[in-house]
């Protein structure tokens, strides 16, 4: 998988584009309070929570995976998970999104008969996550591709799946900008922003 996988103290990753390149999906206003709050402070809550406990020299990864599930370790994995998930998601977008080419698109439409086809699952699977969540496309493991959402922190990563792409469809990633309409916030993000290069390089 494509994505720095670094060993605490963790550190807020760098953006791969200017705050300002995926407006007005998603604007430079919404990256700050997204971004530089609600991200930071995920950063900065793990690396307080795992000192001196066994997590503190693991990677980001293999903490999610071994705090998963454990009542008891709920924050470090809510913590560590939306640190994940955020990362993943900065990467799933791209300033010029566009259609599936290639072996993506050939993985598509084997999976879900066409481009149309999935992105209306997509969309529907995304607006229809009650509360705050995530929509992926993951690939399962048969090798075929799934559309799945995951509530607050959850992450596929935790249930044996391979993330391809994910859409945050928690209010912040969106409501200044779309306010209420998490659809139109979807329906835009697919088709301006979905970086599906990034995508093909998480399929193998």
């Amino acid at each position: 998988m494509p994505l720095d996988n670094p060993k605490a103290p963790f550190s807020l990753p760098k953006l791969p584009y200017d705050e300002s390149a995926l407006d007005p999906v998603v604007s430079a206003k919404t990256i700050s309070f997204h971004y530089h709050k609600h991200h930071k402070a995920y950063v900065d809550n793990l690396n307080k929570m795992i000192v001196g406990t066994p997590y503190e020299h693991m990677d980001l990864e293999g903490i999610v995976k071994k705090s998963a599930g454990n009542d008891k370790e709920k924050g470090i994995f809510n913590n560590a998970g939306q640190i994940w998930n955020h990362n993943f998601y900065w990467a799933s977008m791209a300033p010029k999104g566009g259609t599936p080419a290639g072996k993506i698109a050939d993985a598509i439409k084997s999976s879900f008969g066409g481009v149309k086809e999935f992105n209306e699952a997509f969309q529907k699977a995304a607006v229809g996550q009650f509360g705050s969540g995530w929509a992926w496309l993951v690939k399962g493991s048969g090798g075929k591709l799934e559309i799945v959402t995951t509530s607050n922190a959850d992450t596929p990563i935790a249930h044996g799946k391979t993330p391809l792409l994910t859409c945050d469809v928690w209010e912040h990633a969106y409501y200044l900008d779309y306010q209420n309409r998490r659809p139109d916030h979807v329906k835009d993000w697919l088709e301006k922003l979905a970086n599906w290069s990034f995508a093909e390089k998480n399929l193998g």
